[in-house]
């Protein structure tokens, strides 16, 4: 007891310090990439609809995702899309106790963060 209670600690936690593991990097990008394909929704939406409206919606449409930062912006979510969509069925095989241990849980992260990348890349080189 006399033991715990002599050690100090950290009175201000350095975030630049902690090493996350690729686990815990997966599931914090789980969040953000769920949390920016919901923020963008309203777009997505509006260019579903742009797309599939009257021919001068569609050429407005055409002239909006011509442009090299919605291009970019769309190569975003596409990626934010596959990374939580494999991070999902990760998640998924988790919660029925599939690869809960150390090295299953990093290999299955491993390639949460591959296939995403890829698809991304095969996916993208036909977007632009």
């Amino acid at each position: 007891m006399a033991n715990t209670a002599s050690k100090t600690r950290p009175k201000h936690l350095q975030l630049t310090a902690i090493r996350l593991p690729i686990p815990g990097i997966v599931s914090i990008l789980h969040r953000v990439s769920g949390a920016g394909l919901f923020l963008c929704l309203p777009l997505l939406l509006w260019l579903f609809a742009a797309s599939l409206g009257s021919p001068e919606t569609f050429d407005t449409f055409s002239t909006v995702v011509g442009h090299p930062l919605a291009k970019l912006l769309l190569l975003g979510l596409m990626w934010a899309y596959l990374h939580h969509f494999c991070a999902g069925i990760r998640f998924l095989l988790l919660d029925m106790h599939q690869g809960l241990e150390l090295a299953a849980a990093r290999k299955s992260s491993v390639a949460v963060l591959v296939v995403s990348l890829t698809l991304t890349v095969i996916l993208g080189v036909k977007l632009w």
